[in-house]
């Protein structure tokens, strides 16, 4: 029998601190080789601390909210075996320990008070009587405390959440603190607002063209990739023709110089329950339609579910962002400093159109290019977003490279 430490684990170089942003067990819980305990959050990503022995988490020393470094101690861990007594439950002062202390080395072996149990037992002044038969060969939970007082006819003086509900008034109002990730939004946002000079160019572009492509290919691009055959892989490749044109679109600015970059790794946007990331496709200009489709697939798995790691997001010379799949038919995207420029491609709908002086039903959609105009002449950022333009209309183009 021994504590174990649960301290930070090493963060980035980039990274000077995290937040504490959940616990997923409470002083008193049992946990399990390998179980998560706890979840810390970066600006960027969220890591989970996971338990190297199996015990009691003893106590938690950073609650959640808590600003920490790495190594920090998080809490400790009451480690013991099957033929140990967690003695750390002799720290919880309820009444009802005293009944459990004294029952045999079996039983305190195999049950095992929660706290929120032990409130329970204790606010509803249950004795020794009432829980013998619950404590044998079973967990005791509050779950069973209140199956007991609604079969004993007895109230509960915990209030309900219902009452507790109906007795607040109707508008009220209630202050949640931003993620690390909504906080580091926020200020690259504002950043980019007023650190660059950024205006916004429109296009349009059929995608009649894209959709025959699709129709036509998806179903042995399928078979061979084991993927389907998307929009963005056809955004991505005609993005990385037109940025070879155009250098300066995936050029950043440091200080009084102009960093021209050699390689194409574009950061796509990805909506997450955290807030929106953008993971980078890297050397894009050597990577087949089929590699770029399984990329975004694995980033869009990943960050469903919080997975996404420091390399994941790190890096990237021009972002894509794609609110069509929300609905959106035009907006202004803002730039991802330090990149100058940012595509936004945006919901696919019908229209009519004027086609060799005949009204036609297309399906059209806008582009939209924001960049930092301290880099990027209007000239070329129109001309870089008639390229793009023109490789969607025609996708053999995008195979041909012309």
């Amino acid at each position: 029998m021994s504590d174990l430490e649960i301290i930070v684990p090493d963060l980035p170089e980039s990274v000077a601190n995290a937040t504490v942003a959940r616990w997923h067990k409470k002083p008193g819980d049992n946990v399990k080789h390998d179980e998560v305990l706890v979840e810390i959050e970066t600006d960027k990503v969220i890591l989970e601390v996971y338990a190297r022995e199996q015990g009691v988490l003893e106590t938690i020393i950073e609650d959640e909210g808590a600003i920490v470094i790495s190594k920090q101690l998080l809490g400790r861990i009451y480690v013991y075996d099957s033929t140990s007594i967690p003695e750390v439950i002799q720290s919880v002062e309820v009444k009802t320990l005293e009944y459990y202390q004294a029952e045999s080395l079996e039983e305190k072996n195999n049950n095992i008070l929660t706290p929120d149990t032990c409130c329970s037992v204790s606010e509803d002044d249950l004795n020794s009587v009432d829980i013998r038969e619950a404590v044998v060969n079973s967990r005791l939970t509050s779950q069973y405390t209140a199956k007991y007082l609604v079969e004993n006819n007895r109230e509960s003086s915990v209030q309900s959440d219902a009452e507790l509900k109906s007795s607040t008034d109707h508008r009220s109002k209630k202050h949640i603190p931003m993620t690390r990730l909504r906080q580091c939004i926020s200020e690259r946002l504002l950043k980019a607002q007023n650190s660059m000079a950024t205006l916004t160019t429109f296009n349009e572009v059929n995608m009649q063209p894209i959709k025959d492509f699709r129709k036509k290919y998806n179903e042995i691009f399928e078979k061979q990739h084991d993927v389907r055959l998307g929009f963005m892989s056809f955004y991505v490749k005609a993005a990385v023709e037109a940025l070879k044109r155009y250098p300066e679109v995936n050029a950043s600015i440091d200080g009084s110089d102009i960093v021209y970059h050699n390689y194409f790794d574009i950061s796509i946007a990805i909506s997450t329950s955290r807030g929106l990331v953008t993971p980078v496709l890297r050397d894009v200009d050597i990577s087949n339609m089929g590699d770029i489709e399984k990329k975004i697939k694995e980033f869009t798995l990943k960050g469903q579910a919080n997975q996404l790691t420091i390399e994941d997001l790190s890096g990237g010379n021009f972002t894509i962002t794609n609110g069509g799949v929300f609905g959106s038919l035009m907006s202004t995207p803002i730039i991802n400093p330090p990149q100058s420029a940012i595509l936004g491609m945006h919901v696919i709908q019908d229209r009519p159109m004027a086609v060799n002086n005949k009204v036609e039903i297309l399906p059209m959609m806008y582009l939209a290019l924001s960049y930092d105009h301290r880099l990027i002449d209007g000239s070329d950022s129109i001309k870089f977003l008639i390229v793009i333009k023109e490789l969607l209309e025609d996708p053999t183009r995008l195979l041909l490279k012309i």
